[in-house]
């Protein structure tokens, strides 16, 4: 074999894409090639939790501090639906996440730490369960009044 796994990652994923395109098959390094392409996968999903706690936290901020409402705000909001979609147009089997309440419990708490950071407001202000469905989120004419 070439190099390894642990020395470089890269060069190893190189020769090993090398060695599946000319079929040798007996060659690989099937056990890590296992492990890359299920971080793969893992990867995709802290995509998915990252952007939908930014656009919750930013979501709260709009509805608890309406008198800080802006331009920049709303821009945050519309950039972090696209790149929600971006996401799910990438790997649509997340959109099951949605309807997953230990997964929304995740991303909501994320939310509201974010959001009492950035505000300064007490972690209890905000709700404890979220308040909208997970669609709703997404659709670009909400904004929580």
């Amino acid at each position: 074999m070439g190099t390894p796994y642990e020395k470089d990652v890269v060069a190893w994923a190189r020769e090993q894409a090398a060695l599946l395109r000319a079929g040798k098959l007996a060659a690989i390094d099937i056990e890590h090639i296992a492990e890359e392409i299920e971080d793969v996968g893992k990867s995709e999903q802290r995509e998915l939790v990252s952007r939908m706690s930014v656009l919750l936290a930013h979501l709260l901020k709009w509805r608890y501090q309406p008198e800080r409402r802006g331009k920049s705000g709303m821009n945050t909001i519309r950039t972090q639906r696209k790149e929600v979609m971006f996401v799910l147009r990438e790997a649509p089997s997340l959109k099951v996440n949605f309807d997953d309440a230990e997964w929304i419990d995740l991303v909501w708490s994320k939310a509201r730490n974010q959001a009492e950071a950035e505000t300064g407001m007490d972690f209890d202000t905000f709700p404890g369960l979220c308040p909208w469905p997970m669609l709703m989120v997404l659709d670009t004419e909400f904004a929580p009044d």
